[in-house]
Order: C-alpha cells, then sequence, then structure tokens
C-alpha cells in the first residue's frame, strides 16, 4: 500500500467541497485556493466561462446566454457535470496547469449524506483525476482543523455551519459518537433575510444582497451595538417595479433569521441529549467549538451558550476548518488513518 510516504507526496490533496466555497490544501504547501462554488456556463455551447469568484461576480447579473449555477446544494452536488468541470478547474489551478500525475484525495462531505451522494462525489474526483479518494465527514474534518484533541478518549462536540448543512457531532476516540445534519445552515438564513425584505419592505433583493447584509448588520443574539446596526438596502420595489433603497436595521434582519437558527439550536439539544453521560460531563468541561463560516455570524457563540448553558467557543479560522482537517489527515495519515471508514474509499484502478 505504501501509506508510509503519503505526506511526503507533495501533490496529495484536501477538499473541503462546500456549498458556498470550496477550499483546497496540498500536502507540503498549505491552503492554496479558497474559491466560491460557483460556475458561470455558456448556455449554447455548454463551455464554462468563468469558475470561482469571477462567476460569483455573475450571480444575477448574466446576460440570457450565460447561467451562473452553484452546483451544490444543501452540501451535496445537484449538478454533476457542473461540479466536475469546476473540480477540474480548481485542480488545474492549483498545479499551474502542468500535466500531474494522478493525485490522492481527501474530501470532506456532510455527515448526513446517502450512499449515491457519496458515490457522486467520489466519481466526479476520480472524473476530475484523482487516484484514490478518501471521504472524511465534515465534523471529524473540522474538529480536527480547529485543533481538538479528536485521538483521546474525551468528549469534544463541533457544531460546523457551512452554506447548505450544519453538522452537529461529538466526537471520541478518532470516531464519531453521534452526529446530526441539518440541510439548514448559511444559504437559508440568506433566503429568510430575502423573503423578509420582500414581505416587509416589498422590496426584491439577490442571494448576493442578502449575504452582504447578514455580513454587515446581521446578528443570533442582541447586543448594543447590533441595535444600532443600520444599512441601505438597494433593490426592486414591488408596487412600483422602480429600483429602490431602503434603511434596513439590526434587530429585524436578527428576528428575519430566527426560524433557521432555532432549528440549529434544536439539532445541537437533541444531540446533547442522546450524548452519553461520560462523554457530556467531558463537553461540559471543554465547552461546544464552533466551525464553518456560519461560526462568523455575531452573538452565534453567545445563542448556544444561552440555550444550552454550555460555554462555546469559535474556532481560530473557522471558515478553514474543515480542509485544514483534511490537510492534517493528508499528512498524518498513518495516525489519522482511522477516520475513514471502509465505505469512504475508493480505488480508481483503471
Amino acid at each position: 500500500m505504501g501509506w508510509f510516504n503519503f505526506g511526503s507526496l507533495s501533490r496529495d490533496m484536501g477538499i473541503d467541497l462546500g456549498t458556498a466555497n470550496t477550499l483546497v490544501y496540498v500536502s507540503g504547501k498549505g491552503i492554496v485556493l479558497q474559491e466560491p462554488s460557483v460556475v458561470a456556463i455558456d448556455k449554447d455551447d455548454k463551455t464554462p466561462l468563468a469558475v470561482g469568484e469571477d462567476a460569483k461576480k455573475m450571480l444575477g447579473r448574466t446576460p440570457g446566454n450565460v447561467i451562473a449555477l452553484r452546483p451544490l446544494r444543501d452540501g451535496v452536488i445537484a449538478d454533476f457535470d457542473t461540479a466536475e468541470l469546476m473540480l477540474k478547474h480548481f485542480i488545474r489551478r492549483v498545479h499551474e496547469g502542468k500535466a500531474l500525475v494522478q493525485p490522492r484525495m481527501v474530501i470532506g462531505i456532510p455527515s448526513g449524506v446517502t450512499g449515491v451522494e457519496r458515490r457522486a462525489v467520489m466519481d466526479a474526483a476520480i472524473q476530475a483525476g484523482a487516484r484514490d479518494v478518501y471521504l472524511i465527514d465534515e465534523p471529524v474534518a473540522a474538529a480536527i482543523g480547529a485543533g481538538l484533541p479528536v485521538a483521546e478518549p474525551t468528549g469534544n462536540m463541533i457544531i460546523d455551519i457551512g452554506g447548505g448543512t450544519t453538522e452537529v457531532a461529538v466526537l471520541s476516540l478518532q470516531g464519531t459518537v453521534l452526529s446530526e445534519s441539518v440541510r439548514v445552515a448559511g444559504d437559508e438564513l440568506n433566503d429568510c433575510i430575502t423573503h423578509y425584505m420582500k414581505k416587509v419592505h416589498n422590496l426584491v433583493i439577490g442571494e448576493r444582497t442578502a449575504e452582504e447584509i447578514k455580513i454587515a448588520i446581521g446578528s443570533a443574539y442582541p447586543t448594543d451595538a447590533d441595535d444600532d446596526a443600520v444599512m441601505e438596502v438597494r433593490g426592486l420595489h414591488l408596487l412600483s417595479g422602480l429600483p429602490r433603497t431602503v434603511s434596513i436595521k439590526g434587530p429585524e434582519i436578527r428576528e428575519s433569521m430566527a426560524e433557521p437558527l432555532a432549528v440549529i439550536i434544536d439539532a445541537v439539544k437533541r444531540t446533547l441529549e442522546r450524548t452519553p453521560p461520560e462523554l457530556a460531563a467531558d463537553i461540559i468541561d471543554r465547552g461546544i467549538m464552533l466551525a464553518g463560516g456560519g461560526a462568523l455570524l455575531r452573538g452565534l457563540d453567545t445563542l448556544i451558550s444561552h440555550e444550552t448553558g454550555i460555554v462555546t467557543h469559535v474556532a481560530a479560522d473557522p471558515l478553514s476548518c474543515v480542509v485544514l482537517g483534511t490537510g492534517r489527515v493528508l499528512e498524518n495519515f498513518q495516525q489519522l488513518g482511522r477516520v475513514f471508514s471502509n465505505s469512504n474509499r475508493s480505488r480508481n484502478n483503471m
């Protein structure tokens, strides 16, 4: 098998294939790419015009013959061909266009995906040029990336809030003791802001604007600073059909996101209720770790602490936790190899 030189091959790659962003880690180099998971395609001849950041700028702004697509929805591949195309593009970018020997890949995926969805990720990676594909559950990767001592016999709880899914997991001894995956995360928060603007302010906005509002004045828990936050939002007025600017306040946006946040809190509580008492004691001791882009929502750690009574910390670099975890597994394969289950391996013997 030759796993001993797994880390020494600089072409091995760890990938966080996310609904909102894709990150790539190359062993020996670290994180080499962080781009939105968006592809712009020419409708007529189905060729890609832009991938990543350039394509994201086109969302909601394309002429008739161009479509900007997000190939992943709720953490899983919704459009297989586009996902494969995006992966190929990112792999080529990482290797600066050089012809490469087929790399090994460790890819982070949501823990709640079905066997068919796992297969789709493996097939897309193999079509994109991988030799072997290893799938790792995102919460496990996030915990390793956040520096939690997953190899020790102590309970660690991680909440990984991405674009499409929220993963709540209790880990011990390199394994998942229990986990829950809910398909409510950053995208859902954006959708709630979009609906709120339409319902209350009669203003139609796009998903990019909704995300900008969430980042600028969104919060999960009341604080004085957020209550004073005001933002000018431009969009299309429903009644007049003309562009208009509306002023919105922080508390309105917090209110609009209350429902999806409640779903996330419920998933956390359900997981805690099912946790074995010894591990629950460890979690009370160590606290809960928040990772993923959603961890950047102001006051979310306070809200979770308030609802569960357990101290909640935000990881040092929440956006990179999953990809850093895949990279650490690549570089310490012998110590961390147990994090894969047999069903998560693919041998490409072509």
